[in-house]
């Protein structure tokens, strides 16, 4: 008799998440966000912030759920040093789009999977991503869309700003929120099963 596949929980209120997830036929037994703070350290560069982040909130949530495997990515923009926040405000919005148009920049997740046995697997994946020279039209219009709010960097690649994308070099799923590719070799090695029918 085969046995069951392990309680999977995916730590993480995004929706974009759990739908990317779905989309390669996994989905979790439970969501279950956790809370962390996810203040920058002083001169924490991008990519240790995300692998940080990422472990801490599968860490918290495996404390809780002793047995299970959890899931937990952390996804920042960054250009250069500098990590855009999750666009909150609109003057918040309007300062991530000032800094996007007409450059290039980093979209980074930090993934984590911990098992049952406590032991953690992570990866990293970087995708680069280029606004065009945005109009101030442009800027209104998206800025009046509410698109941008609570995103990282004040952008949704799947929704209005795909217009103004101009470049792409990696990962699209991992702009949305999860890259996907490397969440299916996590997945395997833990015997979670994926492209299941659904």
């Amino acid at each position: 008799m085969a046995s069951s596949p392990p309680e999977l929980i995916l730590a993480s209120a995004s929706p974009r998440r759990l739908a990317l997830l779905e989309q390669i036929g996994v989905v979790p037994t439970r969501v279950v966000p956790a809370d962390v703070d996810e203040t920058p350290w002083p001169d924490e560069d991008p990519r240790a912030h995300a692998e940080r982040l990422a472990r801490s909130k599968a860490q918290v949530v495996a404390d809780q759920n002793p047995g299970a495997l959890v899931l937990a990515g952390d996804t920042v923009v960054a250009c250069g040093r500098r990590i855009l926040p999750k666009a909150e405000t609109l003057e918040q919005a309007e300062a991530c789009l000032d800094l996007l148009s007409g450059r290039r920049h980093r979209v980074i997740t930090g993934l984590a999977l911990i098992k049952s046995d406590a032991a953690v697997q992570s990866k990293t994946v970087i995708s680069i991503v280029a606004f065009k020279r945005l109009s101030n039209d442009e800027r209104k219009a998206y800025l009046g869309s509410n698109e941008w709010r609570g995103k990282a960097g004040g952008y949704a690649i799947q929704g209005l700003a795909a217009g103004l994308i101009s470049y792409l070099r990696g990962s699209h799923s991992n702009v949305v929120g999860l890259p996907l590719y490397e969440v299916v070799q996590l997945l395997n090695g833990a015997g979670v099963p994926v492209f299941a029918p659904k």
